[in-house]
């Protein structure tokens, strides 16, 4: 007779099986590290397939400083690495918890911020299948889109600039596949005792509401699962329609909002919503993407528009979106620094200015010799002849004409001497100052920050 026990995925070989789809031979690999029983178990499985799937294994465990036993958590851990002979480092994280965005939000963003600092190809994260199932439900309760009903995916995909790769080589195991290989291989864990409380969303999900629902709907973790696995398959097909639409209209940090207005309302909420992902930014609600996509279209044509967005700002100039990180300028710039003949010229206010040596080219050496040459910011009224068949005209205009963003002008660099415009950015150089050929000169370049 055939056995009545429901088949479920073996934690060695479902690891095995993600790490060598996704980890190519030669990759370092950091365990996130708690010390719970799913990060232990974890811990086990990547050093019994280190060798023979030849991957450099370390570890990571953050320190939140939120419990009293924090320090115990982190000795635990440091001990357990010690036995094993894997690498450890402890990141002590600081957790606001007035931050706005409860105390489960702050310690994750702190946490992930640790893992993105780690020198390696893939953090590799514990989570199971019951956290899927777990995190679609609590998705589901904030309205989120297909994106945010995927829930986790194996591996997170690869963003220039961004840290390493996520990789939760247990997805498909449930939790009690991991409390058997733990019980079977006599694994010794800790135990966070902030996980039985109901205060906390997920907690409350975990404790109250799955059970419930396996009491009425058995079986439901998975089916709830097997849901991710579908939100993800359309999350994927949404990317791949808003790579479509933006052929063309999407560029490094900026979108043209003609190609907007030539979609559909849903086809244009995402692509909006694709070229902030794309470049890092974390997903609005439904409200404050409409409200975004309202005032890059439909806001007058001489409005500043400036949508705040988690540090940054989407900017509009010209037909086109913006993703702008603004940069304030610190007091006491308006006086400048002097130029006394140096190469390099760092500005207190970002960037630095490279004064190069040059013969026939960029301004007149014996020119700038004659007067206290200083680079500062603008005040307003500065005039510029960059073009000796033009008249001077004002900065601002010049600007204007140049297509330089608003939100670029007040950082720009003037070179002066003796209080005159002698070299702006993109600009260039004043008819008065140019250097004739075979003259010494200077030439000058601004290196943003």
């Amino acid at each position: 007779m055939a056995s009545s026990r429901k088949w479920r995925p073996d934690p060695l070989d479902a690891a095995r099986a993600a790490l060598a789809r996704h980890a190519a031979p030669g990759s370092r690999l950091a365990l996130g590290l708690s010390g719970g029983l799913d990060s232990v178990v974890l811990l086990d499985i990547l050093c019994t397939l280190a060798g023979p799937l030849r991957f450099h294994l370390s570890a990571i465990h953050v320190h939140h400083g939120l419990s009293p036993r924090a320090d115990e958590w982190a000795q635990f851990c440091a001990e357990l690495c010690r036995a094993r002979g894997v690498e450890l480092t402890t990141a002590k994280v600081a957790v606001d918890p007035a931050s706005g965005q409860g105390l489960e939000a702050a310690a994750r963003e702190a946490r992930y911020r640790a893992f993105a600092q780690v020198d390696a190809d893939y953090v590799v994260l514990a989570h199971h299948r019951d956290d899927q199932a777990e995190t679609l439900l609590l998705q589901l309760l904030r309205g989120a889109g297909p994106a945010g009903l995927a829930a986790m995916p194996v591996a997170g995909a690869p963003r220039p600039c961004a840290g390493p790769r996520l990789l939760r080589p247990l997805l498909a195991v449930p939790r009690s596949a991991l409390e058997d290989y733990a019980q079977a291989r006599a694994l010794a864990w800790v135990e966070d005792d902030s996980n039985a409380d109901l205060h906390r969303d997920r907690n409350f999900v975990r404790h109250r509401v799955v059970p419930l629902l396996e009491e009425h709907f058995p079986g439901a973790r998975e089916t709830l699962a097997r849901a991710c696995a579908l939100q993800a398959e359309a999350a994927r097909l949404q990317e791949a329609l808003a790579r479509v639409d933006g052929a063309g209209a999407v560029g490094p940090e900026r979108l043209c909002l003609g190609r907007l207005r030539e979609l559909d309302a849903a086809r244009a909420r995402n692509l909006l919503r694709h070229f902030l992902a794309w470049h890092g930014v974390p997903p609005l609600s439904a409200r404050r993407l409409e409200e975004a996509l309202r005032q890059l279209l439909e806001a007058r044509r001489d409005a500043a528009v400036a949508v705040p967005l988690d540090g940054r700002q989407l900017r509009r100039y010209r037909d086109t979106a913006w993703l702008v990180t603004p940069v304030p300028l610190p007091a006491g710039t308006q006086t400048g620094i002097q130029w006394r003949g140096e190469r390099w010229l760092p500005l207190p206010w970002g960037g630095v200015i490279e004064l190069e040596p040059t013969k026939g080219v960029g301004i007149s050496a014996a020119r700038l010799r004659q007067g206290a040459v200083m680079v500062r910011l603008r005040q307003g009224g500065e005039r510029l002849q960059p073009d000796c068949r033009r008249p001077r005209r004002t900065l601002k205009n010049l600007l204007q004409e140049a297509c330089i963003p608003p939100w670029e002008r007040d950082g720009l660099p003037l070179l002066t001497c003796d209080g005159e415009v002698v070299w702006v950015p993109g600009l260039g150089v004043d008819c008065r100052y140019r250097c004739s050929p075979w003259e010494d000169g200077v030439n000058p370049r601004w290196v943003r920050s």
